[in-house]
């Protein structure tokens, strides 16, 4: 296998953005529309699934059926108080499902229940096939952006969701880190000795987190980072959205709450109201056949929406401040405050955030696409197909993570805080117990007020197998070492019993003397033991059968593409050939062809508006084969003649040509000679002219 082009996957609740290293640099992939961004919807038909772009353009007539929140639910529990949240943005029916969250949709003309682990898996699988389609490579190693507020269950949700989907995900990487890395791998203004601190502030589609970073010439590293997964461009939608349901409760006596197509379309032309009154002071809110037939219309000014979003405004301080005081730093001490986000265009939280750090907010990063080149180039370090400039990174950790134990013997204590909220990761710890058997250790975050809420604190479970006691009956010396891995997840790398052994060891020896040696005690590796790990995902097993489940899927839909494609091309061949044959191909037609063919085409026809509406490939097939067996015969006399014309064309122009080069030759040929001719005879007068010599 061909190896992998380095992907970055900014997965987004609104919108997925593409990054692919190549070329000496980073791009963004265009979706089949050409545009640089997807929208991140699952949208499922009697036939087949809707996934991107073609589940955006049927969300409004299929809007139960047409899922959202993708990033949000992945990996949440099945009694999430964020499920209720969430319904305020989907119409399709959000439930448990094994546990976790999911939802109920009407699939192939039966009810289905998916996790959003195999919905994001499913968005996965499309953003694939749009990389396939853009590179012509290989596509197998991602990295992909999530928010800093997820734990570690959230994490390998995403990390299974990649794998169904036949793609690697090589990290997990926090989104504002990414597009710190890409803004430190790509300024060329960075010190080479000191470091450059800076605020990184990202205002997406719904969350928003605040990052201090410090950057220098190869080397970043974040001091704190906060987070609000409650405010972001949908909650801005929300508020219009809201505010004329009331209006229109007065004014047209309408409810578009009790109707979710009318409430999914007051939410999308929110959103286009807010773009609009981010450039311009006032913007119409229009919309026909709104709700039992009433087409609504309304106004807003920017002044107004500005007065709506005040409670939420007074609230932007808050990450800043907390992210300010967690880093120890002071806003005046700040080099720059770089600004990435969607909702960051809104004039009135840009004044906001340039109110709450007291400096001017810069703009040099791409408030779109920043994340995805940030993560495509993370990705390009673990390939071999691309060279990159070295870059080190440490990322800040959000969670403090303890693990524990039953004790043992005389052991003073039953858990240890291994990593810190704020330490640095990635980031390995070493712990030794002292064990005769086999034992287990749980991980849990150590303050679960600090989470979300709804949030399961659990991270894990280890169980170490193979612990004997020593010769002498004791309990062995059992090292962990537990390791916080780049992509935020937690692991026991490995164990093994440590035993202390009499080595020798060579020392310098004095001034003149020769080195010596010399037995030393150390503690050495005895032997490696068997980690066992019980982590809150997917099995092995049951991702296995999801990764079965999604390849029948995408292959039920290519069928059902491929044989659209199909109906289209027999449609689109009616018209043409019946078009021609009283056309360009109307002298080409020999014996009783087009009364046949005239007839194949109407019985076509008015089976493919008919019974064939809805067939299968193979019929469609078929009756193009019966058509193209008469109408080929007659395309490629015409075909001929066409090749026989411009062959007979490029003759006659060859040998035009060759006819005016032998004109050309004749006349440079008679020019030679009359020219010798005159210079022949001017030496002849010349030589009558000279007097004779004596």
């Amino acid at each position: 296998m061909s190896v992998s082009v380095p992907v970055g996957i900014d997965f987004g609740t609104g919108k997925t953005v593409l990054g692919v290293a190549r070329n000496r640099g980073i791009d963004i992939v265009v979706n089949e529309v050409s545009n640089r961004s997807t929208p991140s919807l699952v949208g499922f038909g009697y036939k087949n699934r809707f996934l991107g772009e073609s589940a955006k353009s049927q969300e409004t007539s299929n809007i139960k059926n047409t899922v959202s929140s993708l990033k949000r639910l992945v990996g949440r529990s099945k009694d999430d108080p964020d499920m209720e949240e969430e319904r305020q943005f989907n119409a399709s029916q959000i439930v448990p499902v094994n546990d976790v969250a999911g939802v109920k949709v009407n699939y192939l003309g039966k009810p289905h229940e998916f996790t959003f682990t195999q919905l994001s898996a499913m968005f996965f699988n499309k953003l694939k096939q749009t990389l396939l389609a853009d590179t012509h490579g290989n596509i197998n190693d991602v990295v992909i952006s999530v928010p800093p507020y997820f734990v570690d269950a959230q994490r390998r949700a995403v990390a299974d969701a990649a794998v169904i989907a036949g793609l690697n995900p090589v990290r997990i990487i926090n989104d504002v880190s990414a597009a710190a890395i890409g803004h430190g791998v790509f300024r060329t203004d960075l010190p080479e000795d000191s470091y450059k601190t800076i605020a990184v502030v990202d205002i997406g589609y719904s969350d928003y987190t605040v990052s201090i970073v410090s950057l220098k010439k190869g080397e970043g590293r974040v001091l704190a980072t906060e987070c609000s997964k409650d405010f972001g461009g949908r909650n801005i939608d929300l508020i219009i959205a809201k505010h004329f349901t009331e209006l229109f409760k007065e004014k047209y006596k309408i409810d578009v709450t009790t109707n979710p197509k009318a409430w999914g379309r007051v939410l999308q032309q929110s959103e286009k109201l807010k773009k609009i009154l981010s450039a311009n002071s006032t913007g119409m809110f229009n919309v026909e056949s709104l709700m039992n037939d009433i087409d609504v219309s309304a106004s807003m000014k920017r002044s107004e929406l500005e007065e709506y979003l005040q409670p939420v405004l007074e609230q932007l301080h808050i990450p800043i401040d907390n992210a300010l005081a967690a880093a120890g730093i002071k806003a005046e001490d700040l080099d720059a405050v770089e600004v990435i986000g969607g909702s960051t265009r809104v004039p009135s939280v840009k004044e906001k955030i340039a109110e709450a750090f007291g400096k001017p907010l810069s703009f040099t990063m791409n408030q779109d696409e920043a994340i995805a080149r940030g993560a495509a180039f993370v990705c390009a370090v673990h390939s071999p197909l691309v060279r990159v400039r070295p870059f080190k990174f440490e990322d800040y950790n959000n969670h403090s993570v303890t693990f524990s134990w039953e004790k043992s013997g005389d052991e003073d204590t039953d858990h240890l805080e291994v990593f810190p909220k704020g330490s640095p990761f990635p980031s390995t710890k070493v712990i030794t117990l002292y064990r005769d058997q086999d034992f287990s250790l749980s991980a849990d975050y150590t303050n679960p007020s600090e989470l979300h809420a709804g949030i399961n604190p659990h991270v894990g479970t280890w169980k170490i197998v193979g612990v004997k006691p020593t010769e002498s009956g004791e309990p062995s010396v059992v090292k962990l070492k537990i390791r916080q891995d780049p992509s935020g997840l937690y692991l026991i790398e490995s164990a093994y019993i440590s035993e202390e052994a009499e080595v020798e060891e060579t020392v310098p020896g004095a001034e003149g003397e020769e080195p010596k040696t010399q037995t030393v005690k150390k503690w050495v590796k005895k032997a490696d033991l068997i980690v066992e790990h019980y982590a809150v995902q997917l099995s092995v097993g049951e991702r296995d059968k999801l990764v079965e489940l999604e390849a029948q899927m995408a292959a039920e839909d290519k069928l059902v593409e491929d044989t659209e494609n199909k109906k289209n091309a027999l449609e689109e061949y009616i018209y043409d050939i019946r078009d021609k044959l009283e056309g360009v191909l109307a002298e080409f037609v020999q014996g009783d062809e087009k009364e046949r063919l005239t007839k194949l085409t109407d019985a076509a026809e008015e089976w493919l508006y008919g019974d064939g509406e809805d067939a299968t490939k193979g019929l469609y097939v078929a009756k193009l084969e019966e058509l193209t067996s008469i109408g080929n015969l007659i395309k490629g006399r015409h075909s001929s003649k066409l090749e026989a014309d411009r062959q007979a064309k490029q003759a006659k122009l060859e040998a035009q040509q060759q006819q005016k080069m032998a004109e050309k030759l004749q006349a440079d040929k008679a020019a030679r000679e009359a020219k010798e001719k005159e210079d022949n005879e001017k030496s002849s007068e010349q030589d009558a002219n000279m007097p004779d010599q004596e």
